[in-house]
């Protein structure tokens, strides 16, 4: 039976009224735990179930348990609930989202499973076990309910061959990449007889309500990501024994200078498990037929030997790196495979090297590095061409499309061009020649496609891109959901433009502040293009969306410029900047049609000033939101605090209300500089107003911004008026600088924090004013200005910000 899916193949009615609103998952392991705790991240309950112990543990036996009780049978489940809150992975966005799983067994529970609309195996990887499992399952589930496995590489149909023909058609793969709540591939397998509307269904709920990036997969070993990422790390290993390299240049040459991750090859190895890759490319080993895929798949002498050893990696103490605990401080040493010691890891640096980190973006860093040619650049080319034709040979046996081959690879290997957007990159007709001179069969498919004129996989025409689909060009699937801003520029839907930003236009009347700096860090370009954004959305759009598609929202404001201004003397012009900085986030505030944020990631410092001023913050599941001017010795100037301070008494409106409570947790949250873990953490912290939400896909949040402008247009936006807060005075103040006071006294603060936390506190409770008195906007915005510029003329402050720019994190002095 064909196993050939591609989405735009799965269609039907039944998508629309089905839903998922209570979920199960079997088998609580690292795996089964994280995904019920990403189920939970969407809200989602979820029932998490294991076996039932054997034996009772110390601590039962004090208690006087048995093995019926609930609490030992229910153990191995509950155990891993309690520990999702603690986990350095941080499955959780918000710890009390743990209270959405239930744990229980496999013997006393199973019949719950007739409640629940999609039950998730997670496993021993071993096929007749999972058998097992499913036959169990299908006694009891409920008909119609979606069933499906999260194995990594065992065949999806050989699972439930002896399940029934219902069972079949709602049962398919769902490979969670680990940590599932941080990865975004996810890689669904349909088996032969899965429901074509039940796998449309899954891509669009797995997309939008668990915010993954999903791809359609063959059951096939070890799927995409797996197949072609095991494979490149066999052949780099292969490359760096023929012509001797050591494990720091691999890494040096297989990282950032080639689209990758700073962990490169070996340092991944480490953090993935040297076992658990074994594993896998044994999968692939034992399920392919003797021949040259079976030779590359076959383990090296070496891995077999670290694994021997126990030098598994990170969870093993070491692998192909170690880090050692000197009297000089912690130094990395890595092996040398050939006499499997350890030595002191040399920086690794060439021609190609140089011009690759010369030049800034994945594309450019990519041609300057091939494009030079020495040692490094040598062996990333012999790694890269096997690649590239590997993975052209699997297109049509483990996926349909290239997009989702590339996407595979960007999601779960965290490559920053996937295989076909990098063949493109370095020119598809001439790579071509080459490889086949040196060698290499290159699949009939790409000949044809380069012979019959064409010179890319992928291509754009009026806006729209298109890719390659069984020999001919295919327009790539537009989500409505999905905004690209990229596109919109490709398309001349830029309105305005400077060195820092950019207003684009993105339809329906609403326009997009993108911020463009290097780390899109605020200076005077943005805060200026702010400026002339609130003029030309006054006169000619609807709302306007703060959003952009660089790495983070926003680091900050620029650190070096305020460095070298106060370096300099050049207090007036540091003034300036300040209130430039102020007067374009009160005009932000004051603009007469609504104004919505959308950050994400790392949205720190003035960035989050950024946000406050908007009417409504759509938050990314994975912002991590917090003023943390502190750390570089400084305090919010941008209007932060004056914003919390405002929060604050607006959440009160009784005038006899107690504020004392909520200020002292605000002035401890910026004085410490914590930052939120996630966008719902955020709003817990006491960033979040009324209407502002969270959305779990990223790559959403500029659709779900526009929506939330144009919502508030339809429904006769009226704007805020300008806010006086109500604050507690001298008096909160000392409240706040005493316990600040004792901590310098316990020993927990230096004096430099105890300056800092009493300007922080005199800005917060509205300065030398009795409790009770109403500010307004511009005597808090006063107050911030003062205590920064004061600050910033510290030697230890400048200290901290010289610090955190050379070595990325702060000083404490």
């Amino acid at each position: 039976m064909s196993n050939t899916i591609t989405k735009e193949a799965v269609s039907g009615s039944g998508v629309a009224s089905r839903n998922i609103t209570k979920a199960a998952v079997i088998g609580s392991g690292v795996m089964g735990s994280g995904i019920a705790a990403h189920l939970a991240n969407a809200g989602i309950p979820c029932l998490l179930l294991d076996i039932v112990p054997n034996s009772l543990t110390a601590e039962e036996e004090k208690a006087g348990l048995t093995l019926d009780h609930p609490k030992v049978r229910n153990r191995l489940a509950a155990k891993a609930i309690a520990a999702l809150p603690k986990s350095s992975t941080a499955p959780l966005y918000s710890a009390d989202f743990a209270g959405r799983i239930t744990p229980g067994n496999t013997e006393d529970h199973l019949s719950l499973l007739k409640d629940v609309d999609w039950i998730i195996e997670v496993v021993t990887e071993r096929l007749e076990i999972k058998k097992s499992i499913f036959k169990q399952i299908e006694g009891v589930r409920k008909e119609g309910s979606i069933v499906s496995t999260n194995t990594s590489g065992i065949s999806v149909n050989a699972m439930v061959e002896d399940c029934s023909e219902e069972f079949r058609s709602h049962f398919l793969g769902t490979h969670f990449f680990n940590p599932p709540r941080h990865m975004k591939l996810l890689e669904i397998i349909p088996g032969f007889d899965t429901d074509p509307d039940i796998t449309k269904f899954m891509v669009e709920f797995c997309t939008k309500r668990l915010g993954k990036g999903v791809v359609l997969a063959k059951d096939t070993p070890n799927f995409i990501s797996n197949r072609i990422g095991t494979y490149g790390l066999l052949v780099t290993l292969q490359e760096m024994v023929k012509n001797s390299y050591t494990v720091e240049e691999v890494d040096a040459a297989t990282g950032p200078v080639l689209g990758r991750p700073k962990s490169a090859t070996f340092r991944t190895l480490d953090l993935v498990g040297i076992d658990t890759f074994v594993h896998v490319a044994r999968n692939v080993y034992d399920s392919v037929p003797d021949g040259e895929e079976k030779d590359v798949f076959t383990v090296p002498d070496v891995m077999n030997e670290l694994v021997a050893r126990g030098w598994t990696g990170e969870k093993g103490g070491q692998g192909f790196y170690k880090k050692v605990k000197g009297d000089q401080g912690s130094k990395i040493l890595s092996l040398n495979l050939s006499t499997m010691e350890y030595n002191p890891s040399a920086k690794v640096s060439s021609a190609s090297i140089e011009a690759a980190k010369a030049v800034k973006g994945a594309k450019r860093k990519i041609k300057a590095f091939l494009g030079t040619q020495d040692r490094y650049s040598e062996l990333a080319w012999n790694v890269l061409k096997q690649v590239l034709v590997y993975a052209a040979g699997k297109l049509g046996e483990i996926a349909d499309s290239i997009q989702d081959i590339d996407n595979a690879m960007k999601w779960g290997f965290n490559w920053e061009l996937g295989p076909f957007e990098t063949w493109d990159l370095i020119g598809l007709p001439e790579s071509v020649q080459r490889m086949e001179a040196e060698g290499l069969t290159v699949p009939a498919w790409v000949k044809e496609w380069v012979a019959a004129g064409n010179k890319s996989f992928y291509q754009e025409k009026d806006g729209e891109v298109f890719h390659y689909f069984k020999g001919e060009y295919k327009g790539v699937e537009v989500q409505p959901e999905l905004i690209s801003l990229q596109a919109l520029k490709s398309q001349n839907r830029i309105i305005r433009s400077n060195t820092g930003a950019n207003l684009i236009d993105i339809g329906d009347g609403v326009a997009c502040l993108e911020f463009t700096s290097p780390n899109n860090a605020i200076g005077a370009d943005i805060l200026v293009m702010i400026q002339q954004s609130v003029e030309e959305v006054r006169a000619n759009y609807r709302g306007l969306v703060l959003a952009n598609e660089g790495r983070n929202f926003c680091v900050g404001a620029n650190l070096m410029l305020m460095l070298m201004e106060a370096q300099s003397g050049d207090w007036d012009e540091v003034d300036d900047i300040i209130r430039l900085f102020q007067g374009s986030m009160m005009k932000l505030k004051g603009l007469e049609k609504p104004v919505v944020a959308a950050p994400h990631r790392m949205t720190l410092g003035g960035g989050v000033e950024a946000c406050l001023p908007a009417d409504r913050i759509i938050f990314s599941a994975e912002t991590y939101f917090g003023l943390v001017e502190t750390g570089v010795g400084l305090i919010p100037a941008g209007g932060g605090c004056k914003e919390l301070a405002l929060m604050t008494s607006n959440r009160h409106p009784d005038k006899d209300s107690d504020l004392q409570p909520e200020i002292n947790k605000i002035f401890e949250m910026v004085a410490m500089a914590k930052a939120s873990t996630s966008g719902h953490e955020a709003i817990r912290m006491g960033y979040g107003r009324s209407g502002d939400t969270v959305v779990m896909n990223q790559d959403y949040r500029i659709h779900e911004a526009k929506q939330a402008v144009l919502a508030m247009d339809r429904a006769g936006y009226v704007p805020p008026q300008p806010g006086k807060a109500r604050v507690v005075g001298r008096d909160g103040r000392a409240v706040l600088q005493m316990g600040a006071i004792d901590m310098k006294r316990s020993g927990y603060i230096s004096d430099h924090d105890l300056l800092i936390a009493k300007k922080l506190a005199h800005i917060l409770t509205g300065g030398d004013v009795p409790a009770g008195t109403v500010v307004s906007e511009q005597h808090l915005l006063d107050l911030e200005r003062e205590a920064f510029l004061s600050l910033l003329g510290e030697v230890k402050t400048q200290q901290r910000m010289q610090h955190m720019l050379a070595k990325g994190k702060p000083l404490r002095n």
